[in-house]
């Protein structure tokens, strides 16, 4: 938790440089109490750096497409010059994710999860997919991840303004 708080605190640091009054001087506190809300809540004093990278690269602003980008680069392995998504990495990856809406009570059953890493590896027999398949799946908008490109539509919708009155 110590070294994600520094992390953070950098990070919040070098965006309050480049956007000047746009970031709260407590944001590093505020993200760090929601990571610590969500992966550490018997307070070990311990957060999966994977676990919080995933987080931040759900809530930030980024296109889904760059979003599901990064996740198969944090939870993908290297089989010679390919990287791959196995099953057990697709179900970590899932789990941490799942904590974001469970934090404000929209929780989904660990069944979710198997279900959804099942459709995932459908019709494969590897035990590993390439990231062509894994943003492919995610791109139909899995039930058990709609939240993620919801929430991103309805962010986007914040920049549009429309020159029509209302009567």
């Amino acid at each position: 938790v110590q070294q994600i708080s520094g992390m953070l605190k950098k990070l919040f640091q070098r965006a309050r440089l480049e956007k000047p009054g746009q970031v709260d001087p407590r944001a590093a506190e505020f993200t760090l109490s929601l990571l610590v809300a969500m992966y550490d809540r018997c307070g070990t004093g311990y957060i999966k750096t994977r676990s919080a990278a995933a987080a931040l690269i759900a809530l930030s602003g980024d296109t889904v497409l760059a979003k599901y980008r990064a996740f198969f680069q944090f939870y993908s392995v290297t089989d010679g010059n390919v990287a791959l998504i196995t099953r057990s990495a697709l179900r970590s990856l899932l789990t941490d994710l799942n904590q974001i809406p469970a934090i404000v009570g929209e929780s989904c059953t660990p069944s979710c999860v198997e279900i959804a890493t099942h459709s995932c590896f459908h019709g494969v027999l590897n035990s590993a997919i390439v990231e062509e398949k894994f943003l492919s799946w995610l791109r139909s908008e899995p039930a058990v991840l709609l939240w993620l490109p919801t929430c991103y539509r309805l962010s986007a919708t914040k920049m549009i303004s429309h020159q029509a009155r209302c009567r």
